[in-house]
């Protein structure tokens, strides 16, 4: 019954964009649309130097990689900048994950890591998702 599923998500957390160069999103987004950025930070763990937007409730991440063997190197360099995944807030990430690997879904995250902000994240397999990446950030 729908009624005893735990997941629930809250929002779009943000939508993470794979780009060769944090300078030139900065410029455009900066200059161009008037967005403030609020944040940089590198995610060593994944390989990233990440560039965070605030628009509305929800958040655009832009990700360089720093380290060749990153994801996110890979991914530009096959298929060039753009929409790497969407992420989707939950209040309880472990709960949600249990549940989602309950009902089938692929988890390339079983457990949380941690992301920016030293936020408790986790990636659903594509697969699983028609094609899309799709990250859980806990509240």
């Amino acid at each position: 019954m729908i009624e005893d599923k735990i997941l629930k998500i809250n929002k779009i957390d943000h939508i993470g964009i794979a780009v060769k160069s944090l300078d030139d999103v900065k410029t455009f987004y900066s200059n161009v649309l008037k967005l403030d950025a609020f944040d940089v930070e590198e995610v060593e763990s994944q390989g990233v130097k990440i560039l965070a937007f605030k628009v509305g409730d929800s958040k655009i991440e832009f990700l360089e990689a720093i380290k060749d063997d990153s994801p996110i190197k890979k991914f530009v360099e096959k298929k060039g900048s753009g929409i790497h995944h969407i992420a989707y807030e939950v209040d309880n990430i472990e709960e949600a994950l249990d549940e989602l690997e309950s009902e089938g879904v692929v988890l390339i995250d079983k457990k949380p890591r941690r992301g920016l902000h030293n936020k408790k994240i986790a990636f659903l397999h594509p697969k699983s998702s028609s094609g899309i990446l799709t990250e859980l950030v806990e509240k």
